[in-house]
């Protein structure tokens, strides 16, 4: 279904990935690296004016969502953002357990926690991850997600 998933790394040093990590807000979400990517699913994609979002999750969620399960740790939902033929950026949304002991309780969105990134790896300093978590608290019924209905209707 759609597009494979885009080559995002290009040998980023893991020194000014930590640099980078220091002005973030403090979470434990990681990049995809190439064996996260090739396991994904992309399972929708959403349309918003000039921009094309693919949406990506693992197997094993996409199940979990299906027979109302839990999602497993370890999850992340993807979102991939195309502009003018090219990724722009990606917003990540990873669950782990304890995420979300980092943040207070009015604040927490079970154990997600949220990242955006540039195509190289890099965090996307100038996204406000406080803002995408206070959105996703509205959508605690549906796992945090607002793709949630087409995670569940997606036929592997």
């Amino acid at each position: 279904m759609g597009q494979p998933f885009a080559t995002l790394s290009a040998g980023f040093g893991l020194a000014a990935l930590a640099a980078i990590a220091a002005l973030a807000e403090p979470n434990e979400v990681r990049f995809p690296d190439e064996a996260m990517l090739a396991e994904l699913v992309h399972y929708t994609t959403v349309t918003r004016g000039d921009v094309t979002e693919f949406m990506y999750t693992s197997p094993e969620a996409l199940a979990a969502l299906k027979s109302g399960g839990e999602i497993p740790d370890g999850t992340q939902v993807i979102l991939q953002d195309w502009r003018e033929g090219e990724v722009y950026r990606l917003f990540v949304m990873e669950k782990g357990e304890g995420f979300g002991e980092a943040y207070d309780e009015a604040s927490r969105t079970d154990d997600w926690q949220f990242q955006w990134y540039w195509p190289d790896g890099s965090i996307n300093a100038d996204e406000n991850t406080q803002r995408c978590r206070s959105c996703h608290m509205s959508r605690e019924g549906r796992n945090f997600m607002y793709t949630y209905s087409d995670a569940r209707a997606f036929e592997q």
